[in-house]
């Protein structure tokens, strides 16, 4: 028996280092990747499995209503050759794909017209926009196309007024005219923009009046030819003037183009308006060259344009179908419903709608009045207060300036802004009825009998106009909303002053 043998040993050498086992999870993974891969040396055994050899056919493809048939076309000389595909499938070596219409090819005018369309129609049209497209992007066509040729009159006339025909004017005075010109024209264009949301309440209004002043600054440019002279301040209040349009167009634009998009394709939609647009604009500008050079009458041919191109703007802001209630679209469902008890659809709204607002025009409503506006004494606010107590809002008649206020309280929520302009209108609809039973009577001296009616003098009206509201205006609400109106308050354009109920510390 062998003696032992002392070994010594280190104290790096006695500390044993003891590997603790692989949680569960590790293990798990390890044995997940060792099965796959046993799998996947398998599984090349597993496709040597004959496949069936193709016949030719791959597949049928459908695009915008014409189809294709796919088939598999042998290489010369290799038809017998047989590969693999990725399916497992025999196909012939050096095969290629062909595809081969199911349909005879189109004429080449339905080509033409196919390819125009790609450009001037959205996509999956007449289904991805709204019925009343058309007639907008007919009339905006049409329109596009007198303002092309306007343009045309109103540039030459500028270059000969501003002295370019002229050797003895140099061209750094041209410019800078021309330059300064511009100028004002981008000041007038950003004091404008301060319009802010009148720009969301009244767009079809804004945009024909912006129409009618790009004719107004047309008129003033062509005028620089009878007074040369006056070229920079005519040329000046001409640019600021179309500016101010041009700010109004484009911020206008996108709402009109959102009421036609159906879905999300509102980009679609303003990429083909535009390029109708600009499509009627290039061959307006190219018949107004050819009519330009046979010299005709300037104040002629301006009229003619410019009636052409107002008619046109009108039609094409008529066709708008917005389902959003204004002050105008508002005022026409209140009034019809007052009258008949019907509200008007979408179409009838928007047909009846003013779209010519002059700005000395008398608004027979205000909502959002201050009090010194409303009353005209104390008492008639001691009088009228009482009848609201349960409403956040009042409702008055001056009789001096001839208009219904609807005074806000600031408990005041959106609904409670609708009830009051709501409430505005069916009063005012009992002051207009007692005004003609007045004017058929027999006293004709005044309204009332009184030379100097007061609000006081109206306190029956208000009262009997709050019975008719507290019981109709929930139905109205319900009809409108069937009709497919959307009521928000802030298209009313309310004012900013509310009555305070706390009284001041």
């Amino acid at each position: 028996m062998a003696p032992a043998v002392g070994i010594k040993r280190t104290a790096a050498a006695q500390t044993v280092t003891v590997q603790a086992p692989p949680p569960p999870d590790a293990r798990l993974v390890r044995e997940a990747v060792r099965t796959s891969t046993i799998a996947g040396a398998v599984a090349p055994a597993a496709l040597e499995a004959p496949a069936p050899a193709l016949e030719g056919f791959l597949c049928l493809e459908e695009v915008e209503g014409r189809r294709w048939k796919y088939v598999v076309d042998a290489a010369p000389g290799k038809a017998k050759a047989k590969g693999r595909g990725r399916g497992g499938s025999a196909v012939p070596l050096g095969a290629s794909v062909r595809a081969v219409p199911l349909q005879s090819p189109l004429p080449p005018a339905e080509e033409i017209m196919a390819f125009v369309r790609s450009y001037v129609v959205p996509e999956g049209f007449p289904d991805s926009v709204t019925p009343s497209y058309v007639p907008y992007m007919t009339w905006r066509a049409l329109k596009h196309f007198f303002g092309g040729a306007m343009g045309v009159f109103t540039t030459r006339t500028l270059l000969s007024s501003v002295g370019v025909s002229q050797s003895k004017v140099t061209p750094g005075a041209i410019a800078i005219n021309w330059i300064l010109k511009d100028g004002a024209g981008r000041v007038g264009k950003m004091l404008f923009a301060r319009q802010g949301k009148k720009f969301d309440n009244d767009l079809k209004q804004l945009r024909f009046s912006s129409d009618l002043l790009l004719e107004i600054g047309a008129g003033i440019e062509l005028a620089t030819a009878a007074f040369p002279q006056f070229f920079l301040p005519m040329a000046c209040v001409a640019n600021v003037v179309k500016n101010v349009a041009a700010v109004t167009s484009t911020s206008t634009r996108t709402p009109i183009y959102k009421a036609y998009a159906r879905g999300e394709n509102i980009g679609d939609v303003t990429a083909k308006g535009e390029s109708v647009g600009n499509i009627a604009d290039l061959l307006g500008t190219g018949l107004s060259i050819f009519i330009t050079k046979r010299n005709p009458s300037l104040v002629t041919s301006f009229a003619l344009l410019s009636c052409g191109y107002l008619l046109s703007s009108y039609h094409e802001v008529r066709s708008v179908v917005l389902n959003t209630l204004n002050r105008a679209r508002f005022t026409v469902a209140v009034d019809s419903f007052i009258r008949t008890g019907y509200v008007p659809s979408l179409k009838e709204g928007n047909s009846q709608e003013t779209i010519f607002i002059h700005p000395w025009r008398h608004e027979p409503v205000s909502i959002g009045s201050r009090f010194g506006e409303a009353f005209q004494e104390p008492v008639s606010f001691v009088a009228t207060r009482p009848l609201f107590e349960d409403e956040r809002y009042m409702v008055t008649y001056n009789p001096t300036k001839d208009k219904v206020y609807a005074l806000l309280k600031d408990q005041a929520k959106p609904d409670d802004i609708l009830k009051a302009a709501f409430h505005a209108h069916v009063l005012l609809h009992f002051i207009n009825v007692s005004h003609e039973r007045k004017r058929m009577s027999s006293n004709r001296s005044d309204h009332y009998g009184n030379p100097h009616p007061r609000n006081m003098d109206f306190l029956a009206h208000i009262a009997e106009s709050c019975k008719i509201v507290s019981s109709s205006y929930g139905t109205f609400r319900k009809k409108a909303k069937e009709q497919g109106w959307i009521m928000s308050e802030s298209l009313l354009n309310p004012g900013k002053a509310r009555l305070c109920v706390t009284r001041p510390q």
